[in-house]
């Protein structure tokens, strides 16, 4: 069995920075901007409770950037044999698979599509075969695609509680905490 150097893990959380960096430019500004236009091809949908702040964005981005800290850190420290990592590793392979999905749907630009297929699934693919190669018993991904969803909808469900708490997460809201403050 192979070794698998820490670089590898820590990968992971350098990939997630580069891709974060672009959702958290763009996520706020791009989901007032493609509500109109979501709202007229899916007009059941509840875009308006769907819409994100910019405080909402770096709430959830930070947090989740924690959890990614947290899962490169192990993959480091077990050669990549922890299964936190390996459930971050495989779910971050889907997202960037998800964003493609997603600016195709849309017909268009949607946060994160830049750096998924340069940066996301590059990166994804390059790991796993490393894992592989240094003999890595692969977890699979079945229960980090089924967690997913549920890891993306707690991190959002805990940066509206973070962001709501201080005023409210819309433009409102930021109007709000600063009026209190002064």
């Amino acid at each position: 069995m192979g070794r698998v150097p820490a670089g590898v893990a820590w990968g992971l959380l350098a990939a997630w920075v580069v891709h974060d960096a672009e959702e958290l430019a763009t996520m706020a500004r791009w989901t007032r901007a493609a509500r109109p236009r979501l709202e007229e091809r899916l007009p059941g949908v509840p875009w308006e409770r769907l819409e994100v702040s910019q405080a909402h964005a770096n709430a959830a981005i930070g947090l989740m950037g924690g959890m990614m800290a947290v899962a490169s850190g192990l993959g480091a420290r077990t050669g990549g044999r922890s299964a936190v990592f390996q459930a971050a590793l495989a779910g971050f392979g889907v997202h960037g698979v998800v964003h493609l999905a997603q600016a195709a749907l849309f017909r268009g630009y949607t946060p994160g599509v830049v750096t998924a297929p340069v940066v996301v699934i590059p990166y994804s693919v390059w790991a796993w075969r490393r894992l592989r190669r240094a003999g890595v018993p692969s977890r699979g991904p079945g229960a980090a695609v089924a967690a997913f969803p549920l890891v993306l909808a707690g991190v959002h469900a805990l940066a509206h509680a973070l962001t709501s708490r201080y005023g409210g997460t819309g433009r409102q809201g930021a109007r709000r905490v600063r009026l209190s403050r002064s």
